[in-house]
């Protein structure tokens, strides 16, 4: 049993996090960190884990038993932390944030996609876990990165709901102004861009062709639906075979003929990817959670890696229809 500790424990990606890890076989929760939230039981603010937890928020955690560091922190202060916390070498740390995802000197995160550096991840100790946009697109790109075929202009789309925003109240992200709309944001700027042409440069090094993307705010809580086109030399049928062969023995990733829906992957660490030719355009459908396969599943299915856990231990969880 192995001792998981998590820094910033009041926002959504957080109290996904500690719904997986209290039922996970292998793991015992020994604290939460929130200063803003110190002393208050953590169902109070997570409510769904009544009667689940009896923990309480506490400010100032110790390290010293701890095996895994999680950082749930908004994006800009896990680098500081790392930087002012006097961490034992031995701990290993999967940070959620955006600060160690692309590659830079004295940056020693390794890119926590498993279906990328599935190896890498096993022999780390410290993983930036992926984008949750980045995850659901390098999901669609990466089969057609590694056989170097990504020659032409990429065009992607992707919706995303409301909790891909964080906790923290904002204009965008009220009630009145969500329910029934939907509106494009940082279109061909969003920062998940960098981390996407990071990995696909990874498996295919002369990769600069221009990545279009229009992400959108959609008017449900949870889940991602991208779509990406580009044109490519290959009929439906190579391209279906190209994308089993690349995905064989990774989980949590299927490959399918029927045109997916968002609930079939809510509330799961799934990815579901469909794809269809259009004259010379291969379109690939992509749908993630993005609480779970787009932040916490996927930092729980790190975890695993590096403790040498099934892939899927603690992560069978069901889509929920209805």
């Amino acid at each position: 049993m192995i001792q998981a500790g998590i820094i910033g424990g009041a926002g959504y990606t957080a109290g996904e996090l500690i719904r997986l890890l209290i039922t996970h076989p292998e793991v015992e929760i020994q604290f939460v960190q929130s200063k803003s939230q110190a002393g208050k039981k953590i169902s109070q603010l997570h409510t769904d884990l009544l009667g689940e937890i009896d923990l309480h928020f506490v400010p100032y955690p110790d390290y010293i038993d701890l095996d895994v560091l999680f950082l749930c922190l908004p994006h800009g202060e896990a680098r500081q932390f790392i930087a002012q916390e006097n961490l034992p070498e031995r701990l290993k740390v999967i940070d959620l944030s955006h600060d160690f995802r692309l590659k830079a000197e004295g940056n020693n995160f390794v890119y926590g996609l498993p279906e990328l550096n599935y190896s890498q991840i096993q022999e780390n100790s410290h993983i930036a876990n992926p984008g949750c946009f980045a995850t659901a697109i390098q999901l669609a790109l990466l089969p057609l990165a590694k056989a170097r075929l990504l020659d032409q202009e990429i065009h992607v789309h992707a919706i995303t709901g409301s909790t891909g925003a964080g906790q923290a109240l904002s204009q965008t992200s009220h009630f009145s102004w969500r329910n029934n709309n939907v509106s494009v944001y940082k279109a061909f700027t969003h920062q998940h861009l960098g981390e996407i042409r990071q990995s696909l440069q990874q498996l295919q090094p002369h990769f600069q062709s221009a990545i279009n993307f229009i992400p959108m705010r959609g008017n449900f809580s949870r889940g991602i639906m991208a779509t990406a086109y580009t044109s490519v030399d290959l009929d439906e049928s190579q391209a279906y075979r190209l994308y089993r062969d690349f995905y064989a023995g990774h989980p949590f990733v299927f490959i399918t003929h029927e045109n997916p829906d968002l609930k079939q992957v809510v509330n799961t660490n799934k990815a579901l990817l469909h794809l269809s030719k259009y004259e010379g355009n291969l379109l690939i459908i992509s749908m993630i959670d993005n609480l779970l396969k787009g932040a916490s599943g996927q930092a729980v299915q790190n975890m695993n890696l590096m403790f040498e856990f099934p892939e899927n231990c603690g992560l069978q969880l069901k889509a929920v229809y209805f």
